[in-house]
């Protein structure tokens, strides 16, 4: 019998990794106080916020929103799939890496307003190569516009013994705003009865790559092995994030009151517990099965319980809203070609947990603790 491949097994596990962003937060919260001085005071951190996908800052018309996050292990696939087929693919993972910070951060209603990148090399020799470049800025560039936001500013350090030679170390920050105060989107307002929302993914986004690369390994043609629709493997994970600026500011532009809100990456499906107070979210319908999530279930092989805990399995945003907001959530995803499903509700619970019944699943709090 094949041995089922886990998270864990491919290199990453959470659980090593949540303690020392929990420990991270609470150092971080000593340090509130110290903007305060800031215009007679006005300044505050909104503690609610930490441990959210965004930090925010109210001041007195507005809060700030700040945001920092990386593209991860992707990149090694575009330079594999670089060097078999001589096309960079690096647009689209700069689209990645600008999808995973600015989707973040409209979880709490903020909207982008100026992107940073941070490109860390091994040798300054990476820069020779003028197409990769070429496509790594116009990524960015097309990437920001979608986000109808600003690229602002960067940094390209030069870390010799620190990142792999001829690899890179991509990611970036963002700052934001959400204006006026009443769009800002806070667990507090989740309901018993609301509607879950799932917003389609383009593939496996920029999450699950360290395993994904685990399986190439294992197959005979590696990248180049043809999934049932006749596309390679390495093209299919290079398949770029979606991202979901304009369809949250269109939504509240129509008057959506957008309960909480879910970028689902890191922990899958389990993130969509992310709030702290003890609700279940009961999943009654799935999203269109994509080729990669069978695939990538076949070759690891990777089971059920795996494969929704870490992957976002089709669904790469989610919303809660009241059933009456419903109709318009799925009307503004249609306007933006966005396939949207009302996916299930949320029920008051003794506890935390995510029940997804057509695969039998269920994921207590505990196997979530980003807090």
């Amino acid at each position: 019998m094949t041995e089922k491949m886990t998270y864990e097994s491919a290199g990453v596990n959470y659980d090593a990794m949540d303690p020392f962003k929990r420990m991270a937060q609470r150092a971080g919260r000593e340090t509130a106080g110290n903007i305060r001085r800031l215009n007679n005071g006005e300044f505050q951190g909104v503690e609610m916020s930490r441990g959210e996908s965004a930090y925010l800052i109210e001041t007195p018309d507005n809060y700030l929103a700040h945001v920092e996050e990386g593209l991860g292990t992707k990149n090694l696939v575009a330079d594999v799939m670089y060097r078999l087929t001589g096309k960079s693919y690096y647009g689209r993972i700069a689209q990645d890496t600008v999808a995973m910070i600015v989707n973040d951060m409209i979880t709490l209603g903020a909207l982008p307003l100026s992107v940073a990148m941070h490109l860390a090399v091994s040798d300054s020799k990476w820069f020779n190569d003028e197409k990769r470049c070429h496509d790594l800025v116009e990524g960015w560039k097309n990437a920001c516009n979608l986000a109808r936001c600003v690229w602002g500013c960067g940094e390209t350090p030069t870390l010799k013994g620190v990142v792999v030679p001829e690899a890179i170390v991509l990611s970036g920050s963002a700052l934001g705003l959400v204006k006026p105060k009443e769009r800002f989107i806070t667990a507090e307002n989740i309901r018993h009865g609301d509607a879950i929302i799932f917003i389609e993914s383009s593939g496996i986004h920029a999450n699950g790559l360290t395993m994904a690369r685990k399986i190439a390994d294992k197959l005979p043609d590696g990248y180049m092995t043809r999934l049932d629709d006749g596309r390679t493997y390495g093209e299919t994970l290079l398949d770029p994030t979606h991202i979901y600026v304009g369809l949250v500011e269109d939504c509240l532009n129509r008057g959506v009151a957008i309960h909480y809100a879910v970028n689902i990456t890191g922990h899958g499906w389990r993130k969509l517990m992310r709030a702290t107070q003890p609700f279940a979210y009961i999943i009654e319908r799935l999203p269109k099965q994509l080729p990669i999530f069978g695939f990538l279930q076949k070759h690891g092989p990777v089971d059920d319980t795996e494969a929704y805990g870490n992957f976002n399995m089709g669904a790469g945003f989610a919303f809660y809203v009241s059933e009456a907001d419903t109709a318009t959530v799925l009307e503004v995803a249609a306007s933006h070609k966005l396939g949207a499903l009302r996916a299930g509700y949320i029920e008051r619970s003794n506890e935390k947990k995510v029940v997804i019944t057509p695969k039998g699943l269920e994921y207590s709090g505990v196997t979530l603790r980003l807090r």
